[in-house]
Order: structure tokens, then sequence, then C-alpha cells
């Protein structure tokens, strides 16, 4: 398979050249082939580029174009990822009006997806332009076949060079020999993982496996090096995210064009570069991604990446079988406090991976990762809990995960002060982990003693049906890891099968010891191990079916081989003969963690530590392979127990480097990074954080000192927007400090002030605030008018809308009476913007300046309008009475106060009421008695009687407009609530919607009023909770449900009400599904094809229509058999499709699609013939048997034998006729009698074969001819006779009728012929006319013709012609009728 494409070259003639310019529409790349353009013409151009499409599958797909260019260039497409060639999916058209070049693809595909290009190409050059395709897929998935038939064309690869993995021979493993998947994974894992490699699989010999591999190291790269030039960070699997798993690696390959496989196992993985398939490459520059999506335990594996057959990269993919058994709950934290999250596990786990927002978390300053003794329970916590922490944290255990909201509620007990941090926790499921914990690890021991048992059981069963051995010789058997050792018999004991492993078991406390093993010099051997307590073990162990222990210790070179034990039992021996002395050897210290890559800051401290299993081993550090003291400056070497530490005090740079560690012949290596990201002094960022603050015109400046590595990117912000150097603007940078001088500061400048540096290592920001004082402006308007009466008028105004950066002072107050020049100083009042102006005369008009005054000066002016003093103002209308309760003998009311009070207070309300069906409106309440509480209620109302109100309010100059009428209200008891609705019943649904109908309930006096309006109320299968569908009720007895889920269980109800209430609701006696009514399976295409033609390697598709619900099972036949993989079936809402992709001939058959669903079922079968053009028959012979007839016969066409349907036809052509006849057609066989030969004739004869694709070659025949025997010919010639030409005259057309009005033109014409030529008479009314001067008659060549100039009534009458010769006469009339101008 070729991974991706490259850019193909075209290439230009001698003397062209390639110019590229540049279109006016964006996106349209030109290529110019001369240097210069003739004059008039032009290189094409795009001058309307197609658009991107996101089209539905089973849509109609359009790319148009519209192109320039002089000659007029040749328009053709093109798709990077498979031709355009096929007429019935791609068809390219042209517009002439529109001018529109189109690439249509009816019934679109997922497998069109794809970048479309447009080409426009004439001699002096070309244009191209590129547009996407990307099809959305609808309701349905894609099958297994489906994908295949995707990736089939990019992904089956070629003839190869060199045979792939999958092809290569499996040599089977011999006993000793180590897994050849054991050096795979190993030549790309990181030499930190080498020991955990080697235990996994049981590798003892590290000093021979390290010297194997290096060799194999350097034949890999050989190899490697054919096809990559460079290769490296690699990266193992591991789950990434919720069911998906990622390896990753750089890759730089010499060709492009190699191919990339991908194995599982060893078998051959289809892989797409489509995010939302099972495997898939993505590929960013040299970097290569490979997921597996929607992942399942069969998912594990060994996973290779290969180029072109050799190996670049393998990877083990492990997945544990764990679940959780309690998952991670919300927690809900307050600010500054720790939140706890916890989960338990179904088997033991040294670390879970733990997500926040889709992001690792590791142990740190802000997260404590916990795990209990077991392994079983794990904790995050996530410490100093702030508003950014809030969100999603997912627990990652194998593939499976749990996921829970961290809400951090904000503590506003006293806002804008920092909170202190809390010592509290939120969190905690509630649940007694430990118990669950506990009881998970004994149901763990207890399935480890059944498993055990059962081995014990099979040993002894394996034992007692096995004779007993006699002793033989002793064979030779040479160790795998040291030929030179002695040979040894492997001990008679038979392993039991187990298929998952268990770690080792060791007692707490104590360092690790390797399983006893011992020198066999005998036949017979025992093995005894000590009990150990399960209790106090540390839980390494995954135990399934059976307990086997694969910890081998690391051997000395020298050491003799020895046997591994394969089964062991507590305080159990498995004897097999005497006892011989065994030899348990130490395996040495080893480390139990080794170091980690670390990035430090500099200036700052960091720290390396690992852990050996023995606290009695000292140890050496290493730094670029030099020796390391604790006398270094900077450098501080720990030992605490079993832990080493190496300590930098303050990191510069030259402690970056490879630090090692070495213990008793073990090492462990590990990179420290020291990264400069930007610094500041906090002295410094305190006193840049001091506001500035300087009067209008003055200038600002800020300065702040930092270091970093450069080089460092330095930008200053005001207010979130970049500085640049301006006119008042100037900025200094430097490598160690920056400054900011703005000069001629306004006003406006005031706001935050942000210095931001940024280099490789991070980013750093500081803050600052530049305010700029100046005097206030106005006053704001409009001023509210409080109180304007005889004696007082009282104004209130809205404060400066800037205050300039100063507290307001005071406000400075003049007034000037209406008619006057002069104003009027009331002088300053306090920083209340009211004012009361008790100084005025009655009906006097006022008008007010008002201005503001701070530290910093007195703003403009405001000028008001004029107030007049004593002007009558009334209250506005107050809001529509609304109804609270109503009784029969009293209704209470309540309304709002109005909006516009008319400058004074409101001191009541007056209320009126009015019958329905008057027009007089009746006080409530007396005149001099106004309302002052609300609600009020009306008591004087007469029972059954229904009233409407309204109110108007009341102030110092009176009574204002009323209010509009409240709604009609009964005055009697409040109703009764109705009863359930009657026949509630579903009328129609659909996917989206359901329909319900039902009766009113009935109404019964003193129980259940009467219905006003109706709720209709729904809840999912799964919620507890009912939710209406109406707002408001409805009076219909009808309504439809909307935006339901499709197929989904709902419960629906409905419930009337009235003025008492709702009544009690009726439920449906069954939940409802949403669907449509069951529809049984009907096909809708009137003109299905029961037959159809393919020539073989096109494209087969049969779409079928359906209507049917619910969905049916759809099931496609091929002569009786579900359909082979290579056919895709694709099914969505009222359709399904077959697709061949590449027809052949064994495609051929009936294929029948089945549609069936809980109503019935319905089939339909059509008859797919594969074939190709036909291949001629052989050579034709050709016999005579029977005189008059010939046998054609040939050899049958190479066709025949595979299809039934093909037959002969067969042709003829004569030397008479010379044209090929049909003969005979739809022969089956290979021979045809030809009759009705004549002599003298010579003939060829055609054989075609033929079937439903049409004619083959033809095959020819020789030339057949049967001499005929030549007579004696007479002729016998008859007396000639006289010729004559002469002919009787007759008329070739005659005269028609004539019909014209008075005193126009009347032409008549007829023609003769005759030999000798005929003399023409013309008469009128029997009378001849040819000598009358009024009718000009002519004879041209037989044609005669007279023309009367002026017609007058004297004209009608019958006109006729006489033609006369020698050999006789001919005649020919006709009528002209002559109309009046008057009638």
């Amino acid at each position: 398979m070729k991974f991706r494409k490259i850019k193909d070259e075209e290439p230009t003639a001698t003397g062209q050249v390639k110019i590229k310019r540049r279109s006016r529409c964006p996106g349209v790349m030109i290529t110019q082939y001369v240097e210069e353009l003739p004059e008039g013409m032009t290189t094409p151009d795009i001058t309307r580029k197609p658009i991107g499409l996101t089209i539905q599958e089973g849509k109609l797909a359009i790319f148009k174009a519209i192109v320039t260019g002089n000659p007029t260039p040749t328009v053709s497409w093109r798709r990077n990822n498979g031709s355009i060639d096929d007429p019935e999916t791609y068809q390219s058209t042209f517009d002439p009006i529109s001018g529109e070049h189109q690439l249509q693809m009816p019934n679109v595909g997922s497998d069109q997806a794809d970048t479309y290009k447009c080409y426009a190409v004439n001699e002096f050059g070309k244009a191209v332009v590129t547009a996407a395709l990307n099809i959305i897929e609808v309701g349905f998935k894609k099958s297994k076949a489906l994908q295949e038939s995707r990736t089939a064309h990019k992904e089956i690869p070629p003839p190869k060079l060199r045979k792939t993995r999958a092809e290569r021979p499996k040599d089977e493993k011999k006993d000793g020999e180590i897994d050849e998947k054991f050096w795979e994974v190993l030549l790309s894992a990181d030499k930190k993982d080498y020991e955990r490699i080697c235990m996994e699989y049981g590798v003892t010999d590290f000093r021979g496996m390290l010297k194997k591999l290096k060799m194999k190291k350097q034949e890999r790269e050989e190899e490697q090096a054919q096809f990559v030039s460079q290769l490296s960070n690699l990266k193992p699997i591991e789950v990434k995210s919720e069911g998906c798993a990622q390896f990753e690696f750089e890759m730089d390959l010499k060709d492009p064009n190699s191919r990339i496989f991908l194995f599982k196992d060893g078998e051959m993985v289809q892989f797409t570069t489509e995010d939302e398939e099972k495997h898939s490459l993505k590929q960013i520059g040299k970097k290569f991604v490979f997921s597996v999506k929607d992942l399942l335990p069969e998912d594990a594996g060994l996973y290779q990446v290969d180029v072109e057959g050799v190996n670049i990269f393998s990877t083990d993919f492990k997945i544990p079988e764990v679940d959780f058994l309690v998952k991670i709950q919300e927690v809900k934290a307050s600010e500054r406090e720790d939140a706890a999250f916890e989960c338990v596990l179904s088997q033991p786990m040294d670390q879970i991976k733990w997500m926040g927002k889709n992001v690792p978390l590791v142990q740190g300053e802000k997260y404590d990762i916990e795990v209990s003794e077991d392994k079983l329970i794990h904790r995050l916590v996530v410490k100093d809990c702030l508003q950014l922490d809030k969100g999603i944290y997912a627990a990652v255990a194998g593939i499976k995960s749990c996921n829970a909201w961290l809400v951090v509620e904000a503590d506003k007990s006293e806002p804008g002060k920092k909170k202190v941090r809390k010592t509290t926790t939120a969190g905690g499921s509630g649940i007694d982990l430990a118990k669950i914990a506990a009881e998970q690890s004994e149901k763990i021991q207890t399935q480890r003693a059944e498993i055990v048992e059962k081995v014990k059981q099979a040993q002894a069963e394996k034992k007692a049906a096995e004779p007993k051995p006699e002793p033989p010789p002793k064979p030779e058997a040479p160790a795998p890891e040291e030929p030179q050792a002695e040979p040894v018999k492997e001990p008679v004991i038979e392993p039991v099968k187990t298929p998952a492993p268990a770690k080792k078991i060791v007692k707490k406390k104590v360092a690790p010891k390797p399983k006893p093993e011992v020198l066999v010099e005998n036949v017979e051997v025992e093995v005894e191990v000590e009990e150990v307590e399960v209790e106090e073990v540390e839980v390494e162990e995954v135990v399934e079916q059976a307990v086997e222990i694969t910890e081998e210790p690391v051997l000395p070179k020298e050491e003799p081989p020895i046997i591994e034990e394969e089964e062991v039992e507590k305080k159990k021996r498995v004897r097999t003969g005497p006892l011989v002395p065994d030899t348990v050897i130490d395996p040495g210290v080893h480390f139990t963690c080794g170091l980690s890559d670390i990035n430090a800051i500099m200036g700052q401290s960091a720290e390396l530590v690992c852990k050996l299993s023995s606290e009695n081993c000292e140890g050496v550090w290493f730094k670029d392979g030099e020796e390391l003291t604790s006398e270094e400056d900077g450098l501080t070497l720990v030992k605490d127990g079993a832990y080493h530490k190496l300590i930098i005090t303050k990191c510069v740079e030259e402690d970056s480097g490879k630090y090692r560690f070495e213990a008793d012949g073990r090492k462990t290596e590990a990179m420290v990074i020291i990264e400069d990201p930007p610094r500041i002094d906090p002295d410094d960022l305190a006193k840049f954080s001091e506001p500035v603050i300087i009067k209008t015109g003055q200038s600002a400046t800020f300065k702040l000192t930092f270091e970093g590595r450069e080089p460092m990117k330095i930008q200053w912000y005001s207010e979130d927007e970049e500085l640049f150097d301006d006119t008042n603007i100037k900025l200094e940078k430097s490598s160690t400090h920056s400054r900011l001088l703005l000069n001629k500061c306004q006003r406006k400048q005031t706001g935050g002030i942000k210095l931001k540096l940024k280099n490789e290592f991070g980013t750093i920001e500081a803050l600052s605030q530049l305010i700029v004082i100046d005097k206030p402006t106005p006053p704001q308007g409009p001023v509210e008018i409080v109180e304007a009466s005889a004696n007082c008028v009282e104004i209130k105004w809205r404060p400066s809308k800037d205050d300039g950066g100063s507290p307001v002072i005071n406000y400075n107050l003049e007034r000037q009476q209406l008619g006057r020049n002069t104003w009027k100083k009331i002088g300053m009042i306090p920083d209340v913007p009211h004012y009361r102006d008790t100084d005025v005369d009655h009906g006097r008009k006022y008008c007010y300046r008002i201005r503001t005054i701070t530290s910093e000066g007195t703003s403009e002016v405001m000028e008001t309008d004029d107030f007049q003093a004593g002007t009558k103002a009334y209250p506005g209308p107050p809001s529509t009475p609304k109804v609270v309760s109503a009784f029969k003998d009293c209704i209470n009311l309540s309304w709002s106060p109005p909006t516009n009070t008319g400058g004074t207070n409101i001191v009541g309300y007056n209320l009126e009421k009015r019958k329905r069906g008057s027009n007089l409106w009746g006080p409530v309440n007396p005149p001099d008695e106004p309302i002052k509480a609300k609600p009020y209620p009306v008591k004087d109302v007469v029972e059954g009687i229904e009233y409407e109100f309204r109110v108007s309010a009341i102030n110092f100059s009176g009574a204002g407009e009323p209010s509009t009428p409240s709604e009609f209200v009964f005055a009697r008891d409040p109703k009764k609530p109705p009863g359930k609705v009657i026949d509630l019943k579903v009328t129609d649904s659909t996917y989206t919607s359901l329909s319900l109908g039902w009766t009113k309930p009935k109404e019964e006096e003193g129980v259940q009023d009467e219905a006003k309006g109706y709720y209709v109320e729904i809840r999912p299968a799964e919620v507890t909770e009912w939710a209406r569908s109406n707002s408001n009720a409805i009076i219909s007895t009808s309504f439809t449900i909307i935006g339901l889920k499709s197929m989904a269980m709902y419960w629906v109800r409905v419930c009337a009400t009235n003025e008492g209430g709702d009544g009690e609701p009726q439920n449906l006696d069954n939940y409802i599904i949403a669907m449509p009514p069951p529809v049984r399976p009907t096909f809708t295409d009137r003109k299905m094809k029961s037959f159809m033609v393919v020539r073989a390697g096109n494209s087969t598709r049969v779409n079928i229509n359906f209507k049917a619900s619910p969905m049916p099972k759809i099931t496609w036949l091929k002569d009786g058999t579900p359909v082979s993989k290579k056919i895709t079936v694709s099914n969505a809402e009222g359709t399904s499709q077959l697709l061949i992709p590449s027809s052949e001939r064994s495609d051929t058959g009936i294929y029948t699609i089945i549609l069936k669903n809980i109503v019935g079922q319905e089939t339909f079968s059509t008859e797919i013939r594969v074939t190709d053009d036909p291949k001629p028959p052989g050579p034709v012979e050709l016999e005579q048997n029977v005189p008059g007839t010939v046998t054609v016969s040939w050899t049958p066409s190479p066709d025949e034998k595979r299809d039934d349907r093909l037959h002969y036809v067969v042709m003829k052509r004569d030397s008479a006729k010379r044209t090929w006849q049909t003969v005979a057609d739809r022969l089956f066989n290979n021979n045809f009698t030809a009759v009705n030969i004549m002599p003298g004739r010579e003939y060829n004869f055609r054989v075609y074969a033929k079937n439903d694709m049409g004619l083959s070659d033809p095959s020819e025949s020789r030339k057949w001819e049967v001499v005929r025997k030549k007579d004696k010919f007479t002729l016998n010639m008859p007396e000639s006779k006289s010729c004559t030409f002469e002919t009787v005259p007759s008329f070739l057309v005659p005269l028609k009728t004539r019909s014209t009005p008075e005193s126009y033109e009347c032409y008549m014409s007829c023609a003769v012929r005759g030999n000798p030529a005929p003399y023409v008479t013309w008469y009128r009314n029997n009378i001849s006319i040819n000598t009358n001067p009024n009718y000009l008659i002519t004879n041209t060549c037989g044609v005669c013709s007279m023309l009367i100039l002026r017609v007058g009534p004297k004209d009608n009458g019958e006109y006729k012609v006489i033609a006369e010769n020698q050999q006789g006469r001919a005649e020919c009339s006709t009528k002209l009728t002559v109309h009046s101008t008057q009638e």
C-alpha cells in the first residue's frame, strides 16, 4: 500500500518554461509555459472556483467552475485518490449559457469523499484549483465489508520486492530458545525498560541478552537504512483516552511513496487515514501516529510497523482484565479546599491513569495520587481548589474508565479578599471502600486457592495415568543460554498450561527473593517451596486460571544451567524421586524504581530518585560518563535506606545532561533538561504592579527587569491591545529589561498595562495599572422632577459618566427664572445628585445649571429644561387589576402602581366596577376615601354576576387616567377541578413525534366542574419526573408532542384544568415507543430491474427503496446463501444498496433481498449477469455435402464454457449483392448449413460469438464458389420500330378559382406541355380575349399567365384556357368572383 502521494510534476517540452502566476481568485494556481504571451493571448484562469462541499450520503454533489483564457482552455477534473472514469458516478458537463463547467456526482457515496482538482489548460499554460468533498454518513454503521472495500484500493499492496511479515515463513520455537517476540519488543524499547521486559519474558542472562541485542540492532539498522533516513522518538502504545490507544514515532522516509504496513501478532491489519475507523494512521510532517479505537480485550497483542517489508517499530499492547467496582463520584468543593476522587478496582494495579480536562495528571504540588496497600483503592486529591480547577476528571484502568465532575463553589463571604487555604477535604463517595476492597481481596485469594487445587488435581490425575518410568540413560541437554555448561537432565514435572502467569510472591518487609532453582544431577528431582503469607504480600500478581511463577534471577555467565520450577503449592512437595541437594542462587540487588527524565527550571532545585531492592547497597552517580561526588558545588548525594537521591540545589545550564546511577552491576539512566523560561524578581514585580497615577497630558513610564534564555519575545499591551512604537509610544527592549514610555497621556488611556515575555521554555506576564486623572464630565440627564408644587421644585439627576479619576466633592447649582437674563447662584450642595428648591413662586418657570466639582477641577455645565412651580401633573394609569381570588360575596384584586407618578407621591387609588353587558362604571370606594392597601377585597357583588374592574391613581394634583379593564370574573365560589379525560389514545406517531386524542371529561355538580383546558405530560421510561409538553393550557382535545428520540420509550398522560386547578391525570395504558405505526415491508419502486448485465471489472449497484416500520432487518442472499465479504451492503432509512466494487464472472447469480420486521416479510430477486465482450470463434471451415448448400463449421469461442448464454451468428456475402446478410442467429452449436448457393457466384461467410454484452470480432471463411457449366448463348433480336416524341397537350398545373376585391389586381396562371408546342388561347365566357388590351397575356416555356390590372364587376365570369397542336387539344377553366369594396 502506498501511504501517501507526492505531486506529479508534468514534464515540459524543450524550450518551455514554467512561470508561476497569481490569480485574482484566491486558491487558483496558474503556470505559464512561455516567457512572453503573444498579443491578445492569455493563460487559463479560473474566475469562479468550485466550493468545497459537505453533503449527506445519497444526495447530488456538484462542483461548478467558470474558466477564461484565449485560446479557450480545455477543462478536466481529477481526484487525489482514485479515478473519475466511471460515467455513472462522475458526469462532466458544460453549460454554454452560463459558461459553467460542472462535475456532477449523483447518489454520492462515502467512498467518494476526497480532494478534487479542476484543470484548465491551453497552449500557453494551465490553471489548477482544488475543492474538498466531505460525506456525512446516514443512520447505519459501516460493516466490515464496507471498510474493506473502501481501503482495498489504498492498502492492498502491489507485487512486492520483499516478503511482508504475513508472507514470511514462521519458524517454530524450539525448547530453550527465547521467543522472537521478545527481541521485536526489545529493539523498539527504551533502555530503562530492558529489565522489566526481561522479567516478563523470563530472560535471565542479562549480559548475553545485551550482546545479542547489539548485533540485532546493527542488522535492523542496516535493513532500515534502505528505506528510512532517520527514526526517532519511539513511544510505545498506551491508552490515551476512553476507548482509544495510540503509539507514535518520527520517521523520515527516503521515498515518500514507500508502502507502510501494520501487523498485529504477525497478521496484516488494514488501516486508513480516517479517524473514525478502527485502525487509522495520521501523519503530521515526519510524525506518524497510529490509533486503535473502540478497544476490546482482543485488541491486545504485538503491533508492528513495516516499511517495504522491513520492521520499523514494535510495541506490545497488554490489556489488564480489570474493571471498576466503585467509580469516582461528583465532588463539590469550596475554594481553597482539597477535593478527593476515589475508586475501587476488581484486580490489583500498581497505578492507574488520572486525567483532568483530557490532560494526564502526575504527582506534584497540585495533585496527590495515592494507592492502598492492596492496590485496589486508588485516590486522587486535587489540592487548593480554585475556579480554574473545575471540570471533568477521569480514571483510566486498562481499557476501562470512569469520569465525574469537580464543582468548585465560590466563597462569597468576603468578596475581593484573598481566601485562606483550607485544611478540609471535600469528596468521597460515602461508601466504605475499605470494606469493598477487603471483600474483593478475599475473593481473589479464594480464586487463587481454587486454581491451585485444580492444578494439584490435574497433576495427581496425570501422574496416576502415567506408568512408572524406568530410569533412562542420562541424555545431554545443553542450557540454551550457556552452551559451555555441563549437560543436565530436565525434571520429570509436567507443567500445567495457564492463560495468565502470576508474578512473584514474597513476604512483606523482606527483599524480594527468586523462586528456588536446583542443579539436577539425577533423573529424580524434588522441589519444596516455603509457605508464603498471602495477606502480607507485595500485590503484583494477576491470577486467572492457574498459578505459575515466572520471575527468574539474573545469573552470572559462569553459573551452571538451572531448571525453572513450574508449579508451586503452599507447604506441598512435588516428588518424583529421591531428594538431591539444591543450590539457591542469590539474584543480587536490582532496581525496584528507576530514574525518570526531569525538566528543571533554571535557578530552582531538581531531584533524581531511584530505589534499590536492598538498603545495604552503595552506588555511584555519573553525569555524561563522569563520576560525581558530594564535594562538587551545587550537588548533594543522599542515601535514605533503599532510596538514593541526587539533589541539584540551584540548577544552571551546565547541569543538563545524562545522569546514571550504578549499584552492584545494575544501572539506571535519566536525562535532566534545564529550562530557562522568562523569570522576574518578585520585588521588581511587586513594584511594577503598583498603579501609575498621572494627570492628563503628562507622561507615564513602565520598566521591568527580567532574565531568561534568548531569544526572548517581548510584547506590551494596553487593555489587551498590543502596543507598537508610535508618536506618543516608545518601546525599549533588551535581553535583561524592557521599558514603555507613554507621552501626553489622555484620560481614555486609563486601564491595565501588561508585559508579556515568551521564549522556547515558557511565557510569563506582568500586570500594572495606568490611571490618568482629569476634570469630570458634566452631570448626566435627563433631570427627573420629584415634585413641582406651588411651594417647591424638587429635582434629581444622574452623576457624571466619568469623574476624572477623583471622587465628586460638590455640585454647583445656578437658577434662572424664565423671562430674566440673570442667573442666581444657589451655591454648593453635597455630592448627592438631588436638590429641593423651596424659594419659588407659584406659576413661575425655572431653569437650572449644574456642574460637577472634584479635586481636579469643575466640569462643563449641564442646563435643564424649564420647570413650572405649582403645575398640576396627574399620574399615569396603574397596571391592569389582577384577580387574586373570587367568591360568591367577595372578589380580591391587586395591581401595580403607575410608572409615571406626575412628579409627586401617590396618595391612593380609586377602584371602579362594571357588569358584563353594561356601559356604566360604578365606584367601589367612596371618592373621599381612596384605597391605600393592596390587594383590595370588593364585597359589593351579587352572586352569579360577571364583573370587570379598573383602577386609577391619585396624587396631589388629583386622579389620573384609569387602567385597562381586568378580565371578567364571576362572583361565585371557586370551582372544583375537572375529572379525568376520557378515551385517551394515540392517533399517530413518527420517530420524532406523537399525536394524541381524547374526549372531554364529564361534569358532576359539586364533584368535578367543566374543564377549561388541558396539559399533556411526558417522561422517558428511564426518568421518574414528568415534564409538560405545553406551557399554556390547550383548549382542543388533541395534541402532537414533538422532539422525541427515535425508538425511545415514553410514558404519556393528560390532565384537565380549570379555575379550580388541575384534575387527576389520565395515563395511557402502556408506554409508547417513538416510531411510526407498524407497516409491513413493501417495495416502493414500480420499475425494479429483475435482470442486469454488467461488464466484468465495472462496479455493480442495486438500489432498493422500500417502506416499513419499524426499520426491518435487511438480508441479502446470492443464490440462497449470504453474500460474500467483498460485497458491500449499505442500509439506511427506506433504502438499501448492494455494491460490488469490481465485478467478476463469479459474481453472476440471483440476488435476493429479504425485508423482515415484526409485521411481516417481503422479498425481491434480481439476476445479475457479469460478462465481457466475447472472444471470437476459431477458424471457419466450409464443406459442400448437398449440391446447392454449404456447411459452415468453426472452432468454439474460448468463452463458450464460461458463458452459458453465448451463441453464434453467421453472416453471408455473395459476389452479386456485395452486402453482408445474417443467415443464422442464436446458434448454440458449431456448424450451420447455408442453402440457396448459386453456381457461378463467390460466397464469403463470417461467424460471430454473441452474448449479453454484444458481438465479438468476426472469424471469416475462405471464398466459396461453385463453377457453373456455360450453355451456348443465342440472342433473338426483335424488329425495331420507329420512335416519335410528339405528345398531346396536357396541363401540368391547372387554373385555380379566384376571388378578388374590386379595383385590385388579379393574376391567373397555369402550366401546359406538349410536342410540338401547343397554341394557347384564353376565353372569358367563351369569348377569346387574346387580343383584348385589358388583359396582359404571356406564355413563357409552357407557363401561361394572365394579369388584370384593375378588376371591375365586368370581369366576373368563367375563364378558360385551350391548348392545341397536331396531336390534339386540352382545356382548363376557372371562375373569377369580384367583391364590391362597399360591402
